[in-house]
């Protein structure tokens, strides 16, 4: 009788080679902190207003682009699929939202419009390897459709949090009701944001299904 071990299957091999690339897409905090990400001037009123207008629950992404003085050109939210977290997913997922609501800025020698994320998820504050999805996944959307990567921000029941920079708050959090625009420290409602297409209306939910 020969005892040894079975030679692993096709399909142990696939798997194991997948768990490797989604971790090779993956953002860790040190390396989010070190790659220049522009710190938002009021942070609070950014998640208020986004939070005011599409009132995430849980495994909802919120995605604002923000003109050259911090106000919403553009926004979309949608509700993330339940897949393992992936930064390539995530990063389609984005850009897809992002050639709906904005026209890409690539002919620009610079960025001149900045993309923020909001992800509402369960937990607390700390870091988890789904955000470093979202950091990657929100950095190389911004890269292929001419954005600077902005702040990535968490909502939980504990309130908000800006990964990489300390700064958050307990209201919003993914429990609060939405307040009205305008109300409260949410006073980007009084902006009239631009479609893709460049007329000015109010802004509009988008949800993908």
């Amino acid at each position: 009788m020969t005892l040894g071990f079975a030679p692993p299957t096709a399909a142990s091999l696939r798997s194991s080679s997948e768990s490797t690339n989604r971790l090779a897409r993956i953002l860790e905090p040190a390396e989010w902190a070190s790659a220049g990400i522009p710190l938002l001037s009021n942070p609070r009123e950014v998640v208020g207003g986004l939070h005011s207008r599409h009132a995430p629950t849980t495994s909802t992404a919120v995605l604002a682009i923000l003109d050259h003085e911090e106000r919403i050109a553009a926004s979309a939210s949608f509700v993330r699929r339940p897949t393992p977290a992936d930064g390539w997913e995530f990063r389609n997922a984005l850009l897809a939202h992002l050639r709906r609501v904005i026209p890409h800025d690539l002919r620009r020698r610079t960025p001149v419009r900045t993309a923020v994320l909001m992800y509402c998820r369960e937990g607390d504050e700390r870091w988890t390897e789904e955000d470093g999805a979202w950091m990657w996944g929100l950095r190389d959307a911004c890269t292929l459709h001419g954005l600077r990567c902005g702040a990535y921000i968490t909502l939980t029941r504990a309130g908000w949090q800006v990964l990489g920079e300390g700064r958050g708050g307990r209201r919003p959090s993914s429990d609060s009701l939405p307040l009205p625009l305008g109300e409260g420290p949410a006073e980007l409602g009084q902006l009239t944001p631009r479609t893709a297409g460049g007329a000015t209306e109010p802004l509009r939910r988008a949800a993908a299904r």
